[in-house]
C-alpha cells in the first residue's frame, strides 16, 4: 500500500490579510480556517499522516485548531514558505512516505476530487498539481509617473492559476528542496523544475481558493452558508465467528456468554459496523483501510479506538452526528438485558443524546450462519450533518 504524508503550511503571518492573528486561525463558518483544512486531509482515506508546519508564536492558537483531529506533532516553520516546507519534509525521514502533498493552511476547502487527482498522477507521474486554465483576459501593464498603461495583451493559451496541494514522489522532492536551500522559489512545483521531476496539471477547483484579504474571508463565509446542511446516511455491516471464551463484547459491553468472537482486535461486531458506517458518510474508505488486520499493533485493540477515531473524523469535518442505529442478527446471546447498556455505552462514544441511539436484535429463523449459532452479524446505520 503506497504511504502518503501530507504536510500543511501554516507558519505564515499573514500581513496581507493584515490585523493581529494570521489568518489561517481566523474563524469561517465558526470554525478555525486551519481546522477546516487538517480535518480535510485527516479524514482521506489514503492519508497517513498529516503535519503542520507552524509559527513557534501560535502553538496556543494551533492546539485549538488541532483539538480532536489525528494528527502528527506539528514541527516549526522558517523564515520563509520555502524553509517551512523544507522542515517540513525533513521532519518525515523516519515515516519516509512514498508521496507527499504539501499544501496550503488557508485552502480549507480542498475536496476528495482534488487529493485524488493529485495522488493518482504522483502514482502515474513524478510530480502533480491542481490547478485551472485562465479565463480572463491578461494584459501586461508598466507603471509610469503614478500611473499604469498597458504595454500588451498577453495571450492566454496555455496560461494555467496554481493551487495546491503539490504531489511529489517523497524522496525526490526532499532533495530538490536540500539542494535549493536559500533560494527564492514561489512554489514547489518550482523547486521540482529546477530538480528536473517532470510536473503535470491536474485538475483543480473554483472552491479550493486561498484566503488571503478580508473579500476572501467573506467569499468564504457566503460559500458555506449557500452549501446549506449536507445531510448524509450510510451503512455498516461486520461479522465475526464464535471462538473459544466466556463472554463477547457488543458496543463496549461485555456480555457473558457461552463462547468468545474470533478476531483481530476485541471482535466488537457492533462497534466494527458502527465505525464503518460512520467512515462511509464522510467517504473515508472503511475501517481495514485505517487499522489494517495484518498490523499487529492492533491486535486485541479495544474497538471504542476505532470508534473514536471515525468520530473525530467526522469533527474533523465539521460534522454532527444525528442519530445512530444497530441492529445484531444472532441466536444467541440473548441482547435484550444488555440495550439499555449498549445505548449508553454508544451515546457517550459518539457524543450524543441516548434518545438518539438505538439497539435492536434479530434473528434469521435459524437460517445461516447465524441460525446455526456459528457466529454474529451486525448491521449499522448512521447520519450525519456536514
Amino acid at each position: 500500500m503506497v504511504k502518503c504524508a501530507v504536510i500543511i503550511v501554516a507558519a505564515g503571518r499573514g500581513h496581507r490579510f493584515g490585523g493581529d492573528m494570521p489568518k489561517q486561525y481566523r474563524t469561517v463558518g465558526g470554525r478555525m480556517i486551519l481546522s477546516r483544512t487538517m480535518g480535510a486531509f485527516c479524514a482521506h482515506p489514503a492519508v497517513s499522516t498529516v503535519r503542520a508546519v507552524i509559527h513557534p508564536d501560535d502553538m496556543p492558537l494551533y492546539k485549538c485548531a488541532a483539538a480532536g483531529l489525528p494528527v502528527a506533532e506539528p514541527v516549526f516553520g522558517g523564515e520563509t514558505r520555502q524553509d517551512s516546507v523544507r522542515l517540513g519534509l525533513e521532519s518525515l525521514k523516519d515515516e519516509s512516505p512514498d508521496i507527499v502533498l504539501i499544501h496550503d493552511g488557508a485552502r480549507p476547502f480542498v475536496d476528495f476530487g482534488v487529493i485524488n487527482r493529485v495522488i493518482a498522477e504522483v502514482r502515474e507521474h513524478q510530480g502533480a498539481i491542481p490547478a485551472l486554465p485562465v479565463v480572463d483576459t491578461i494584459k501586461a501593464g508598466e507603471t509610469k509617473d503614478g500611473k499604469t498603461l498597458i504595454t500588451k495583451t498577453v495571450d492566454r493559451a496555455g496560461l494555467y492559476r496554481v493551487q495546491t496541494p503539490q504531489g511529489f514522489p517523497y524522496a525526490e522532492i526532499l532533495t530538490a528542496h536540500e539542494a535549493v536551500k536559500g533560494q527564492e522559489l514561489t512554489d514547489d512545483a518550482c523547486v521540482a523544475e529546477l530538480a528536473g521531476i517532470s510536473v503535470v496539471l491536474t485538475k483543480g477547483s473554483e472552491d479550493n481558493f486561498k484566503i488571503t484579504t478580508q473579500a476572501d474571508l467573506d467569499r468564504a463565509e457566503i460559500l458555506l452558508n449557500g452549501k446549506g446542511d449536507d445531510i448524509r446516511t450510510a451503512t455498516g455491516f461486520d461479522v465475526h465467528k464464535f471462538s473459544d471464551g466466556s463472554f463477547v463484547t457488543l458496543c463496549g459491553v461485555q456480555v457473558p456468554h457461552d463462547f468468545g468472537l474470533e478476531g483481530h482486535s476485541d471482535a466488537d461486531v457492533g462497534l466494527h459496523a458502527l465505525t464503518d458506517a460512520l467512515l462511509g458518510a464522510i467517504g473515508s474508505g472503511d475501517i481495514g483501510l485505517h487499522f489494517p488486520p495484518s498490523d499487529m499493533k492492533w491486535k486485541g485493540a479495544d474497538s471504542t479506538l476505532f470508534l473514536k477515531y471515525a468520530v473525530d473524523l467526522v469533527r474533523g469535518l465539521g460534522g454532527q452526528i444525528l442519530n445512530a442505529d444497530v441492529t445484531f442478527i444472532c441466536e444467541r446471546p440473548k441482547i435484550g438485558a444488555h440495550r439499555l447498556a449498549m445505548i449508553e455505552k454508544l451515546a457517550e462514544l459518539l457524543g450524543i443524546s441516548s434518545s438518539k441511539v438505538s439497539i435492536k436484535a434479530t434473528t434469521t429463523e435459524k437460517l445461516g450462519f447465524t441460525g446455526r449459532k456459528e457466529g454474529i452479524a451486525a448491521q449499522a446505520c448512521v447520519t450525519v450533518k456536514l
